[in-house]
């Protein structure tokens, strides 16, 4: 408590119980979450006592006591961030900037979601999961991807109404005024993947809750500022879901160019209710993308926006055209293809649990020049509106 009490002349303590009482459905248990994985070394949940994986009542008190002034830390800490988070959308507000946050669809197995709410997960009788989650092989990989996640007992959340699901968003959009739900197409069916098979290829696509969970969350929030990520293997029940609550669906330009003129990504299939990335996170940055593309794709790229003889310096600049002068509602480019950087700037590599989300944009990457085409391509595509809902034929743009 000296944290707290150092702070109560400043008139945080009113505050931070009134923090306190609103987020203690999640806050307490994370709080001791954390506060026990650091008596603990940081090892596994799984590895701490028995009664403590159990939660039984008699040990989750005496570790409250036990660890109070770690708990009330960690919990001053989130209440900090809360203020912070909440400021930060106020300002950006005022500035005519609206925020797009990004909502992972499953959690991590070593989490006090998981510890604190064993029975909305697909767990054995050790706490353990039965089943993980990836993806069957795909784009980025030919063995799929493992990621190793829990996956949800959707009978268990539903039959409490979704409500477990619905504070993770309404959490999240305290501080983000629309949400990209990531791997939309586990809400029409996840790939389920026996626990213990070292790859995803063995797995099984598995019904997830469809229409009934966004019918809940569409009451519980009145309205969905939501966007979904449907890329990977798409089939039409995923397609059918997304149209169904007029959610906008996502297009990476940098997929568009096989030849084929009917290729979802290409701008000439999109309708307005889209997003329209030149990459994603998960991709090269498109000067990198480019240079490792095959001559007959490049072929294809430079003959779509009729241009010729270009190098991998145009190759950016090329799909930010594309994407600020497509019909599609919203265009998102990366920081990374705003400044033309290459392969060595890139994000994230799917499927590969290190060396990623590394690399950090300097002060000095961010002059007023570098932003010069994003600025010309924003007013001449009519795109420098604000971002008021996810579904709207409004011109929107944002560099992330």
């Amino acid at each position: 408590m000296e944290k707290l009490q150092h702070r109560q002349p400043l008139g945080f303590a009113p505050a931070f119980e009134r923090f306190g009482q609103d987020q203690a459905h999640w806050l307490d248990d994370y709080a001791l979450f954390h506060a026990l994985k650091a008596r603990y070394g940081g090892a596994s949940y799984l590895q701490w006592p028995e009664e403590l994986v159990r939660r039984t009542p008699a040990a989750l008190d005496q570790a409250r006591r036990d660890l109070a002034s770690q708990v009330e830390q960690v919990r001053f800490a989130q209440f900090v961030l809360s203020r912070q988070g909440a400021r930060l959308k106020a300002h950006a507000r005022a500035k005519g900037v609206r925020l797009l946050g990004d909502l992972p669809f499953f959690v991590s197995p070593d989490s006090s979601d998981v510890w604190a709410h064993p029975e909305l997960f697909l767990l054995d009788a050790e706490h353990r999961p039965r089943v993980v989650a990836g993806v069957p092989p795909d784009y980025f990989s030919a063995h799929g991807q493992r990621w190793g996640n829990p996956i949800y007992d959707w009978d268990a959340l539903g039959a409490r109404g979704y409500r477990w699901c619905i504070d993770r968003v309404r959490a999240l959009l305290a501080h983000v005024d629309a949400i990209r739900l990531d791997h939309f197409r586990g809400f029409t069916a996840a790939w389920h993947i026996p626990a213990g098979a070292p790859t995803a290829q063995s797995g099984q696509w598995v019904p997830g809750p469809g229409a009934d969970f966004f019918d809940a969350v569409q009451k519980a929030l009145v309205g969905l500022p939501l966007l979904a990520e449907d890329l990977g293997i798409i089939t039409p029940d995923v397609s059918a879901l997304r149209d169904a609550f007029h959610l906008p669906g996502t297009r990476v330009l940098q997929f568009a160019f096989d030849g084929h003129a009917d290729n979802p990504y290409l701008p000439d299939n999109y309708v307005p209710n889209t997003v329209v990335y030149t990459g994603t996170h998960d991709n090269s940055t498109t000067r990198g993308w480019y240079e490792d593309l095959p001559d007959a794709e490049r072929r294809n790229l430079w003959r779509y926006v009729k241009r010729a003889g270009a190098t991998s310096a145009d190759a950016s600049p090329a799909l930010l055209r594309l994407a600020w002068s497509s019909v599609a509602a919203l265009a998102i480019a990366p920081l990374q293809d705003v400044l033309n950087l290459g392969n060595d700037a890139r994000m994230n590599q799917p499927g590969s649990a290190d060396g990623n989300w590394r690399w950090r944009c300097t002060s000095e990457m961010l002059s007023a020049s570098a932003f010069q085409l994003l600025r010309d391509l924003t007013h001449a595509s009519a795109r420098s509106g604000g971002m008021e809902t996810p579904r709207t034929d409004a011109s929107m743009a944002a560099a992330s």
